[in-house]
């Protein structure tokens, strides 16, 4: 049976893309651009779709393995209002942890830009750790796999607090970080040669949707997958 991924704040699929291919299933998503079910509904017609992160709970969302998402970063980015976590969009973040208080799942991962760091890193462990959850945190970008800019982006990882001790030992997020440095990902299909290596252009996500401003908020796929292929790793053995 395959591992299961629930996703937050989904957009495109970014993050849902790297886990299905490191073999999860995906089993639902929350987003709620129109624009954006659309394309999710096409690229993952099996999972379920809500559209508001503010509106679903224990209630109506399965249980699952993991959940991720990449909560709002307008209020945190160097290029926003840098309101912080507790701007009106950034402010969301609440709704993570709430969420995985509900549902309990083994691994939550959690990606905003590298900003974070600065603007709000301490709510985010502060309130993980209110439910229970430790954490551990990369900086990875988009360049240390490969493409031709840097995207750096903040990916967060977090898991029952009774499992810190295993799980820290394996440095999951360490681990992916050096795979994508060893990683030869030029020349294997995995970038688009055709294609100019410019942040906001195409980077792997489903169908080379050409939207600038969905493709300015994706993820590199490619990231999210070495990450997955750790948890997976993790679940297997346990």
């Amino acid at each position: 049976m395959k591992p299961t991924l629930g996703s937050l704040f989904a957009g495109i699929g970014g993050i849902d893309l790297g886990f299905e291919r490191a073999g999860f299933e995906t089993v639902w998503q929350v987003e709620i651009n129109p624009y954006c079910r659309k394309v999710l509904a096409r690229h993952f017609p099996n999972a379920e779709r809500f559209e508001d992160v503010r509106t679903v709970g224990k209630h109506n969302l399965r249980p699952v393995d993991v959940i991720a998402g990449g909560f709002p970063c307008q209020d945190i980015s160097n290029a926003g209002k840098r309101a912080g976590i507790e701007g009106e969009l950034s402010g969301l973040w609440r709704e993570i942890p709430r969420i995985l208080s509900a549902l309990r799942p083994k691994f939550a991962l959690v990606e905003n830009v590298a900003a974070l760091l600065a603007r709000g890193i301490e709510r985010v462990l502060g309130d993980l750790a209110e439910i229970g959850y430790d954490a551990e945190w990369e900086v990875i970008s988009a360049a240390d796999i490969g493409a031709d800019h840097e995207r750096e982006r903040l990916w967060l990882l977090a898991y029952p607090a009774q499992e810190q001790g295993f799980y820290k030992s394996l440095g999951i997020l360490r681990q992916a970080r050096l795979s994508a440095n060893r990683r030869q990902w030029r020349g294997s299909g995995a970038w688009d040669e055709a294609t100019p290596k410019l942040c906001r252009m195409d980077d792997g996500v489903p169908d080379r949707v050409v939207q600038t401003e969905l493709l300015g908020n994706a993820v590199v796929p490619q990231i999210p997958e070495l990450i997955a292929n750790r948890i997976r790793e993790c679940l297997e053995a346990a």
